[in-house]
Protein backbone atom coordinates (compact mmCIF):
# COMPACT_ATOMS: atom_id res chain seq x y z
CA UNK A 1 0.00 0.00 0.00
CA UNK A 2 1.19 3.52 -0.80
CA UNK A 3 2.65 5.45 2.13
CA UNK A 4 2.48 9.19 2.80
CA UNK A 5 4.81 11.37 4.83
CA UNK A 6 3.43 13.31 7.78
CA UNK A 7 4.52 16.92 7.36
CA UNK A 8 8.30 17.14 7.29
CA UNK A 9 8.71 14.46 9.98
CA UNK A 10 10.13 10.96 9.70
CA UNK A 11 6.65 9.45 10.18
CA UNK A 12 5.19 7.69 7.14
CA UNK A 13 1.69 6.24 7.15
CA UNK A 14 -0.20 3.82 4.94
CA UNK A 15 -2.58 5.47 2.47
CA UNK A 16 -5.57 4.14 4.41
CA UNK A 17 -5.83 4.04 8.20
CA UNK A 18 -7.93 1.88 10.49
CA UNK A 19 -9.93 4.12 12.80
CA UNK A 20 -10.30 2.31 16.11
CA UNK A 21 -13.46 3.87 17.51
CA UNK A 22 -15.38 0.75 16.53
CA UNK A 23 -13.22 -1.54 18.67
CA UNK A 24 -14.05 0.72 21.61
CA UNK A 25 -17.67 -0.49 21.31
CA UNK A 26 -18.99 2.53 19.44
CA UNK A 27 -22.81 2.17 19.26
CA UNK A 28 -22.63 -1.61 19.74
CA UNK A 29 -20.65 -3.96 21.93
CA UNK A 30 -18.25 -6.39 20.33
CA UNK A 31 -16.12 -9.09 21.93
CA UNK A 32 -12.36 -9.02 22.33
CA UNK A 33 -12.18 -11.81 19.75
CA UNK A 34 -14.19 -9.79 17.21
CA UNK A 35 -11.93 -6.79 17.77
CA UNK A 36 -8.84 -8.88 17.14
CA UNK A 37 -10.42 -10.40 14.04
CA UNK A 38 -11.22 -7.08 12.43
CA UNK A 39 -7.75 -5.72 13.24
CA UNK A 40 -6.20 -8.81 11.66
CA UNK A 41 -8.31 -8.26 8.54
CA UNK A 42 -7.06 -4.67 8.32
CA UNK A 43 -3.47 -5.86 8.75
CA UNK A 44 -3.83 -8.46 6.00
CA UNK A 45 -5.21 -5.73 3.71
CA UNK A 46 -1.95 -3.81 4.12
CA UNK A 47 -3.11 -1.18 6.59
CA UNK A 48 -0.27 -0.16 8.90
CA UNK A 49 -1.65 3.04 10.39
CA UNK A 50 -4.00 2.67 13.36
CA UNK A 51 -5.70 5.65 14.99
CA UNK A 52 -7.18 5.42 18.48
CA UNK A 53 -7.96 7.63 21.49
CA UNK A 54 -8.66 7.45 25.23
CA UNK A 55 -12.16 8.67 24.36
CA UNK A 56 -12.95 5.44 22.47
CA UNK A 57 -14.52 3.25 25.14
CA UNK A 58 -12.62 5.16 27.85
CA UNK A 59 -9.42 3.33 27.04
CA UNK A 60 -10.91 0.10 25.68
CA UNK A 61 -9.90 0.79 22.08
CA UNK A 62 -6.29 1.53 23.07
CA UNK A 63 -6.13 -1.61 25.19
CA UNK A 64 -7.44 -3.84 22.40
CA UNK A 65 -5.14 -2.26 19.83
CA UNK A 66 -2.16 -2.76 22.14
CA UNK A 67 -3.06 -6.42 22.54
CA UNK A 68 -3.20 -6.86 18.77
CA UNK A 69 0.14 -5.15 18.10
CA UNK A 70 1.95 -6.76 21.04
CA UNK A 71 4.02 -9.28 19.07
CA UNK A 72 4.55 -7.19 15.95
CA UNK A 73 7.88 -5.36 15.36
CA UNK A 74 7.47 -1.74 16.43
CA UNK A 75 8.87 -0.36 13.19
CA UNK A 76 6.23 -2.12 11.06
CA UNK A 77 3.23 0.05 12.03
CA UNK A 78 2.21 3.57 13.04
CA UNK A 79 -0.04 4.47 15.97
CA UNK A 80 -1.79 7.77 16.55
CA UNK A 81 -3.67 8.54 19.72
CA UNK A 82 -5.09 11.66 21.27
CA UNK A 83 -4.69 13.96 24.27
CA UNK A 84 -6.99 16.43 25.97
CA UNK A 85 -9.05 13.91 27.95
CA UNK A 86 -7.44 12.44 31.07
CA UNK A 87 -8.80 9.14 32.36
CA UNK A 88 -8.83 8.00 35.98
CA UNK A 89 -10.45 5.05 37.79
CA UNK A 90 -14.21 5.46 37.99
CA UNK A 91 -17.49 3.60 38.24
CA UNK A 92 -18.77 1.05 35.70
CA UNK A 93 -21.11 2.49 33.08
CA UNK A 94 -23.46 0.87 30.60
CA UNK A 95 -22.74 3.61 28.06
CA UNK A 96 -20.61 6.74 27.74
CA UNK A 97 -20.77 9.13 24.77
CA UNK A 98 -22.04 6.40 22.46
CA UNK A 99 -19.57 3.73 23.61
CA UNK A 100 -21.27 0.66 25.06
CA UNK A 101 -19.88 -0.96 28.22
CA UNK A 102 -16.70 1.15 28.31
CA UNK A 103 -13.87 0.58 30.74
CA UNK A 104 -14.70 1.88 34.25
CA UNK A 105 -12.85 5.17 33.93
CA UNK A 106 -13.84 8.73 34.74
CA UNK A 107 -12.78 11.48 32.32
CA UNK A 108 -11.84 15.16 32.56
CA UNK A 109 -10.64 17.65 29.95
CA UNK A 110 -7.12 19.00 30.38
CA UNK A 111 -5.16 20.65 27.57
CA UNK A 112 -2.29 21.88 29.76
CA UNK A 113 1.20 20.46 29.46
CA UNK A 114 0.79 18.31 32.56
CA UNK A 115 -2.62 17.11 31.39
CA UNK A 116 -1.31 16.23 27.95
CA UNK A 117 1.61 14.29 29.39
CA UNK A 118 -0.61 12.48 31.91
CA UNK A 119 -2.99 11.46 29.13
CA UNK A 120 -0.13 10.30 26.93
CA UNK A 121 1.50 8.29 29.72
CA UNK A 122 -1.75 6.42 30.33
CA UNK A 123 -2.21 5.80 26.62
CA UNK A 124 1.28 4.38 26.26
CA UNK A 125 0.57 1.98 29.10
CA UNK A 126 -2.64 0.72 27.48
CA UNK A 127 -0.98 0.50 24.07
CA UNK A 128 2.09 -1.25 25.42
CA UNK A 129 4.59 1.11 23.80
CA UNK A 130 7.00 3.80 24.98
CA UNK A 131 6.70 5.71 21.70
CA UNK A 132 3.64 7.12 19.93
CA UNK A 133 4.12 8.10 16.31
CA UNK A 134 1.41 10.79 16.14
CA UNK A 135 -0.39 12.64 18.93
CA UNK A 136 -3.55 14.62 18.19
CA UNK A 137 -5.01 17.27 20.50
CA UNK A 138 -8.56 15.95 20.62
CA UNK A 139 -11.75 17.99 20.23
CA UNK A 140 -10.36 21.34 21.30
CA UNK A 141 -12.58 24.11 19.90
CA UNK A 142 -15.98 25.69 20.38
CA UNK A 143 -17.87 22.89 18.63
CA UNK A 144 -17.15 20.63 21.61
CA UNK A 145 -16.64 23.11 24.44
CA UNK A 146 -18.60 26.24 23.58
CA UNK A 147 -17.66 29.19 25.79
CA UNK A 148 -15.49 26.96 27.99
CA UNK A 149 -13.04 26.66 25.10
CA UNK A 150 -11.49 30.01 26.06
CA UNK A 151 -10.02 28.40 29.17
CA UNK A 152 -8.92 25.30 27.27
CA UNK A 153 -7.07 27.45 24.73
CA UNK A 154 -5.34 29.31 27.55
CA UNK A 155 -4.15 25.98 28.92
CA UNK A 156 -3.05 24.81 25.49
CA UNK A 157 -1.05 27.90 24.63
CA UNK A 158 0.10 28.37 28.21
CA UNK A 159 1.89 25.02 28.41
CA UNK A 160 0.25 22.33 26.25
CA UNK A 161 1.70 23.30 22.89
CA UNK A 162 5.25 23.68 24.18
CA UNK A 163 5.00 20.32 26.00
CA UNK A 164 4.17 18.64 22.69
CA UNK A 165 7.14 20.37 21.06
CA UNK A 166 9.36 19.11 23.91
CA UNK A 167 8.01 15.56 23.71
CA UNK A 168 8.79 15.54 19.99
CA UNK A 169 12.28 16.95 20.51
CA UNK A 170 12.95 14.27 23.15
CA UNK A 171 11.86 11.52 20.76
CA UNK A 172 8.81 10.48 22.79
CA UNK A 173 6.47 11.23 19.88
CA UNK A 174 7.10 11.51 16.16
CA UNK A 175 4.57 14.18 15.18
CA UNK A 176 1.69 16.16 16.64
CA UNK A 177 -1.36 18.12 15.60
CA UNK A 178 -5.10 18.46 16.07
CA UNK A 179 -7.86 15.85 15.88
CA UNK A 180 -11.07 17.86 15.44
CA UNK A 181 -14.41 18.16 13.64
CA UNK A 182 -14.28 21.84 12.74
CA UNK A 183 -12.24 24.01 10.38
CA UNK A 184 -11.94 27.25 12.33
CA UNK A 185 -9.94 25.91 15.27
CA UNK A 186 -7.39 24.53 12.80
CA UNK A 187 -7.01 27.93 11.16
CA UNK A 188 -6.75 29.63 14.54
CA UNK A 189 -4.01 27.32 15.79
CA UNK A 190 -2.05 27.39 12.52
CA UNK A 191 -2.02 31.20 12.74
CA UNK A 192 -0.02 30.93 15.97
CA UNK A 193 2.05 27.76 15.75
CA UNK A 194 3.25 24.98 13.48
CA UNK A 195 1.47 21.64 13.32
CA UNK A 196 2.74 18.51 11.63
CA UNK A 197 -0.71 17.16 10.87
CA UNK A 198 -4.44 17.67 11.33
CA UNK A 199 -6.97 14.85 11.55
CA UNK A 200 -10.07 16.56 10.18
CA UNK A 201 -13.27 14.59 10.64
CA UNK A 202 -16.39 15.23 8.61
CA UNK A 203 -15.30 18.41 6.82
CA UNK A 204 -13.92 16.95 3.57
CA UNK A 205 -16.48 14.32 2.66
CA UNK A 206 -18.80 13.50 -0.22
CA UNK A 207 -21.38 15.84 1.36
CA UNK A 208 -19.37 18.46 3.28
CA UNK A 209 -16.60 20.21 1.34
CA UNK A 210 -16.10 23.10 3.78
CA UNK A 211 -12.47 22.13 4.44
CA UNK A 212 -11.67 23.19 0.88
CA UNK A 213 -12.73 26.79 1.46
CA UNK A 214 -9.56 27.84 3.31
CA UNK A 215 -8.03 25.04 5.34
CA UNK A 216 -6.56 22.90 2.55
CA UNK A 217 -4.58 25.80 1.08
CA UNK A 218 -3.48 26.95 4.54
CA UNK A 219 -2.17 23.47 5.36
CA UNK A 220 -0.34 23.28 2.04
CA UNK A 221 1.44 26.57 2.71
CA UNK A 222 2.32 25.52 6.27
CA UNK A 223 3.58 22.05 5.32
CA UNK A 224 0.89 20.49 7.52
CA UNK A 225 -0.52 17.14 6.45
CA UNK A 226 -4.25 16.47 6.46
CA UNK A 227 -5.72 13.16 7.47
CA UNK A 228 -9.37 12.93 6.44
CA UNK A 229 -11.75 11.32 8.90
CA UNK A 230 -15.08 9.94 7.76
CA UNK A 231 -14.61 10.65 4.06
CA UNK A 232 -17.72 8.59 3.38
CA UNK A 233 -19.38 10.12 6.47
CA UNK A 234 -17.80 7.42 8.66
CA UNK A 235 -15.46 4.53 8.06
CA UNK A 236 -11.93 5.33 6.90
CA UNK A 237 -9.24 8.01 7.08
CA UNK A 238 -6.84 8.88 4.29
CA UNK A 239 -3.86 11.29 4.33
CA UNK A 240 -4.01 13.65 1.35
CA UNK A 241 -1.24 16.23 1.77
Amino acid sequence: MKRNRIGTTDVWVSDVSFGCASIGNLYREISDAQAQEVLQTAWEAGIRYFDTAPHYGRGLSEMRLGQFLYNKPRDTYVISTKVGRVLSPGSPLDEADGFINPLPNAVRYDYSGDGIEASLDSSRSRLGTDYVDIVYVHDIGTLTHGAANVGHMEDFWGSGYERLVTLKERGKIGAFGLGVNENQICLDVLAQGKLDVILLAGRLTLLDRSGEEELVATCARAGTSLVLGGSLTQGFWQPVL
